[in-house]
């Protein structure tokens, strides 16, 4: 399965405004149109999968602009809407087109709504039962929005796949895909072995996907395996474009690695089953991705 790309970064790119703490779900209501045309975008570029604008969409960020909880609710489900949408759309002027395309409610780490880059470091200071509470609400409604299934990516730490764990318990007709971040491939962004975190999630029988994501492209291979020696779930891979984020100053610094083109083929190789790309990569990378595979 072909991913699509960095939603909020492509959205930035074609002169969306992401600033401040809410990032792309700021878009969910000044410009829903605009993600409805890039999920149909990367549709058209080969995705399988679009990935809904609710990564950074939480009860707390938006009751921090003054909206209540039935405006987030609604916000939530209209991510999922959008997607749905621009999937109907393609299908309708693409019939000769007769690829499964799925739609992933993006559930983003706590980290997220702290605005600080606490998902590449992970020191919350939460425990999994407090994650579970911040999470629970949003999820419920992500899981019932219509979503094929959830992405619960970006994840620094271990103790918040416990409680994404335990929300799958108690959403059992959910399927999702738990991703974290990691520096080396080896560890999370807080320092645990992701073999061990392959281990807690492969008993989990509505987690279709364990992986890395928002990671640099020259660690996914090293993560791959040690992914694979703890579970023998599917293994799904979508990093960034190698540049670095400076919460600090809200900007990307570095250069682009090597394509997701180039990469991938290895990758599939050594084990990955669902490729695709996240901050910093466009359509036209998915394209690129989609005639290389």
């Amino acid at each position: 399965m072909i991913l699509d790309g960095g939603l909020a970064t492509e959205l930035e790119a074609r002169g969306c405004d992401i600033s401040g703490s809410l990032w792309s779900a700021r878009v969910l209501r000044t410009s829903p149109e605009a993600i409805e045309q890039l999920h149909y975008d990367f549709y058209a570029a080969g995705a399988d999968c679009a990935t809904t604008a609710s990564y950074q969409a939480s009860y707390e960020g938006f009751a921090g602009i003054g909206l209540d909880d039935d405006e987030t609710t609604r916000l939530l489900r209209l991510s999922v809407e959008l997607a749905r949408s621009a999937r109907a759309r393609y299908q309708q002027s693409h019939p000769e087109d007769r690829r499964a395309l799925f739609v992933a409610a993006s559930v983003g780490p706590y980290g997220a709504i702290l605005h600080d880059g606490s998902e590449y470091r992970g020191d919350y200071g939460l425990s999994a039962a407090q994650l579970v509470a911040f999470h629970a609400r949003r999820f419920e409604v992500l899981a019932s929005a219509g979503a094929d299934f959830l992405a619960c990516e970006t994840i620094p730490v271990l103790e918040e796949a416990r409680a994404f764990v335990e929300l799958l318990a108690r959403h059992p007709e959910s399927q999702a895909w738990l991703s974290f971040t990691s520096p080396d491939g080896v560890h999370t962004s807080h320092g645990e072995p992701l073999v061990e975190c392959a281990r807690l999630i492969d008993p989990v029988p509505n987690v279709i996907a364990v992986g890395v994501n928002c990671v640099k492209p020259e660690i996914v291979a090293e993560a791959i395996r040690a992914l694979a020696a703890g579970t023998g779930k599917p293994i799904v891979v979508y990093p960034n474009s190698g540049e670095h984020w400076e919460a600090g100053e809200e900007s990307w610094h570095g250069e682009p690695r090597h394509g997701l083109a180039a990469l991938a083929p290895a990758w599939i190789r050594a084990g990955a089953r669902h490729v695709g790309g996240c901050c910093r990569i466009g359509p036209d990378q998915i394209a690129q991705l989609k005639a290389a595979l």
